[in-house]
């Protein structure tokens, strides 16, 4: 594929995009018409074919071709979370399946965590929970960690109240409302996790440095490359604050993961990496 077709392809799914994000209406009417355009562009993000010619459009670095990029981010966040919205609605009125999208997400929560250690014991904080949270239910039910999840969408955190009730009962999780830097679990987190849709996520990350344990490990999902199309990209930080331990990257999966430590503690394997 050029440069020429990949860029009509790009205009392509951002119309699909948006025409099916502006339907969501509270119920899982259309449901079925949003799985199938965010499996389409899950697919197309995640194919290796495209490599090269995304490289040549990136390198031309055109204000067009950066506003396109950045309208796709922003309704394709839009959409996973809607698709979220629709799989609550749908289990909650008894529904049953999975789509292709959560399958390669969740295929990727598998992966993600056979790189730093959680146990029991362990406290895990996930931002950018949604109305489905498999990540919490996922290590809850695995570890029996403790987890609490924070989103900025009401809607969202009620949802996936009534998910985690139906699916986790007995399970130590709690979803919240509250901004990061306000929670007080903040500070006992071992653990944080930021989802690869939140926009903000490094700046969240500059601001909860003085409010988390010294031994805390952060796992930030991201993507580059093609894969910035459907998630927030990896960004500097301060390495005076954080330091780079561990890249965790799955060509066929939705998201990558980097791993990062407290910069005065990047010297040692201690804080919970291997």
């Amino acid at each position: 594929m050029g440069t020429t077709d990949l860029r009509l392809l790009m205009d392509e799914y951002l119309g699909r995009l948006r025409e099916s994000a502006g339907r969501y209406d509270g119920t899982a009417r259309h449901s079925g018409d949003m799985e199938h355009v965010v499996g389409d562009y899950s697919a197309f993000v995640t194919d290796a074919r495209h490599h090269d010619s995304w490289t040549r459009l990136a390198g031309e670095s055109s204000p067009d071709f950066t506003r396109l990029v950045a309208e796709l981010r922003a309704q394709s966040a839009r959409c996973a979370a809607i698709m979220e919205k629709y799989r609550a609605l749908n289990l909650l009125g008894g529904g049953t399946g999975s789509a292709g999208y959560f399958d390669n997400v969740e295929s990727g929560i598998e992966v993600e965590f056979g790189t730093f250690r959680l146990t029991s014991s362990s406290r895990v904080l996930l931002v950018g929970s949604g109305s489905f949270p498999m990540t919490p239910l996922y290590i809850a039910e695995r570890t029996g960690a403790c987890v609490v999840g924070v989103d900025i969408d009401e809607e969202a955190v009620e949802l996936g109240r009534q998910v985690v009730k139906k699916l986790g009962s007995g399970l130590d999780i709690r979803l919240e409302r509250v901004p990061v830097d306000d929670l007080a679990f903040t500070r006992e987190a071992s653990h944080v996790i930021f989802s690869s849709t939140v926009a903000v996520k490094y700046e969240l990350l500059h601001r909860i440095h003085s409010s988390t344990r010294d031994d805390v490990v952060v796992a930030m999902r991201h993507g580059d490359h093609l894969k910035s199309l459907f998630n927030y990209p990896m960004e500097e930080v301060d390495d005076r604050k954080w330091k780079l331990a561990d890249r965790v990257l799955r060509p066929e999966h939705i998201f990558d993961v980097a791993l990062y430590v407290k910069a005065r503690l990047s010297h040692t394997r201690g804080s919970g990496i291997r």
